[in-house]
């Protein structure tokens, strides 16, 4: 574990240790493996009420969504990396051609390295484990980099979390944005990013000096088309709940509403009666609304209520960092409120007159991490489905579609790029090498390749290539 202060040269002491534990072979067995993700496991078990107090410190957030979005999709993730990871580790059999049916072919999963996670704040627990029980199920040694913003977090991951662990494959780097740059300054095998685009872009490179292949999971506007064809107080509960979920600092939330204006004075007091419901008629002292991790982010946020028209909420404490659960009406889309992610309790609501117009202005927008479809009628959820992209789709709800470890999670072009969760996180923490295994008999078969050519030969090299699934251009 290295602490700011330390210096690079440190840094560079250690991935040169973690290097060789790896050249050596250690992390690749899957005893080895298992072992490390039981311990991340007992990490779990064993500090939940000191990981719970750093949440509620950092972001004042409830236990309830604590238990919800931090410590079960971990548990989860750990829980399915365990049963499943000699099935993942086991050689991939591949169709063969005719003229390779007498050998072996298969994709070998092999891990990268030396392997960079950086952390994000708003969900510190969930991002950082999720993606660690990936890179430690591949067989990688692993650099961990949490964020510096959610602090309470940081301080328990970086005393506790080392413990349980093997320290010749893992390490922790301490620090803000200055110590990022110079980590980022040294070459690793994969990269692994969750954050805002513009740090993204930073990373990526710093990534492209070393040809260091990554994966970036940022942010976007994640729109929520809702139809005429809707029931309001439903759409109400289940936008609502998404977007306030976490005090809106989620990178998957609902961040725009767009429908009629007559949806619009239907859902306006259905969102007003379910925010009391959740909340109460004093949000503010309600112990289910969390509160905005830091005055920078409270400032930035107070500035975007100044767009449209506040319709409900718009209530502020800076001393607190409290907003109030906030829907805004006749909003441009011009305004700062639809040009950045919002990442607060903050829910604009754009006019459109049908479903044709919602389409042309989602793809008029760079692709989201995630869209959100409400109507009654399943042909229009999947109008939108089809004739839009994003990251992850979800109709008739919001984010649940990243509970299910089955599906891939990740961007799309500005919302980012790789997949994980699941199965996908050991995939793309693992290089998928392609192998064939060929004796040194049958020379004489083989021998249709080499000069001279002869049509005769070309013919029949052309046959043997073929296979019934795939195609080889090689050989």
């Amino acid at each position: 574990m290295l602490w700011p202060g330390l210096g690079m040269d440190s840094v560079g002491d250690t991935l040169q240790r973690l290097r060789e534990t790896f050249s050596a072979g250690r992390t690749r067995p899957a005893e080895f493996r298992a072992t490390q993700l039981e311990g991340l496991g007992r990490f779990l078990r064993d500090n939940k009420q000191l990981l719970q107090e750093a949440l509620a410190r950092d972001l004042r957030k409830p236990d309830f969504e604590s238990e919800v979005s931090e410590f079960s999709m971990a548990q989860h993730e750990i829980h399915l990396a365990l049963r499943n990871l000699r099935a993942w580790m086991k050689d991939e059999k591949v169709p063969r051609s005719l003229g390779t049916q007498l050998d072996r072919a298969f994709i070998r999963k092999e891990p990268f390295g030396l392997v960079l996670i950086i952390v994000p704040w708003n969900y510190p627990l969930n991002l950082t484990l999720v993606p660690l029980v990936g890179a430690l199920a591949a067989g990688n040694c692993v650099v961990l980099k949490p964020s510096e913003i959610s602090k309470n977090m940081e301080q328990v991951l970086a005393e506790v979390l080392p413990r349980y662990l093997d320290q010749s494959c893992f390490a922790m780097v301490l620090g803000g944005p200055e110590e990022t740059g110079q980590l980022l300054e040294h070459r690793f095998d994969y990269i692994f990013f969750t954050g805002s685009p513009r740090v993204g872009r930073i990373v990526m490179t710093a990534a492209a000096k070393h040809l260091t292949p990554v994966t970036l999971e940022l942010g976007g506007k994640n729109p929520c088309y809702v139809d005429d064809n809707c029931d309001p107080e439903t759409v109400a509960n289940r936008v609502a709940f998404f977007r306030y979920f976490n005090t809106g600092q989620t990178c998957v939330a609902p961040d725009y509403v767009l429908c009629s204006p007559e949806m619009q004075e239907r859902l306006l007091p259905a969102l007003q009666s379910t925010i009391a419901r959740f909340f109460g008629e004093d949000p503010r002292s309600s112990p289910n609304l969390g509160r905005i991790i830091n005055d920078k982010h409270f400032q930035r946020l107070q500035g975007l209520l100044g767009c449209g028209r506040v319709a409900i909420g718009g209530q502020s404490d800076q001393s607190d960092r409290y907003i109030a659960p906030t829907v805004l009406v006749d909003v441009q889309e011009t305004e700062p409120v639809m040009q950045e992610e919002i990442f607060g309790p903050i829910l604009p609501i754009v006019n459109v007159r049908s479903l044709d117009e919602a389409i042309d202005f989602i793809n008029r927008r760079e692709k989201p991490l995630a869209l959100y479809a409400f109507s009654k009628s399943s042909e229009v959820v999947k109008q939108v489905l089809a004739r839009t992209s994003s990251g992850g789709f979800c109709g008739n709800d919001g984010f649940m579609h990243v509970s299910l470890a089955s599906l891939p999670f990740g961007g799309v072009g500005a919302s980012g790029m790789g997949r994980y969760h699941g199965k996908f996180s050991f995939d793309t923490f693992s290089h998928h090498r392609g192998c064939l295994l060929r004796s040194q008999g049958m020379e004489k078969i083989y021998s249709i390749r080499y000069p001279p050519y002869t049509p005769r030969n070309l013919r029949m090299l052309l046959v043997a290539m073929e296979t019934r699934s795939c195609s080889c251009t090689l050989l």
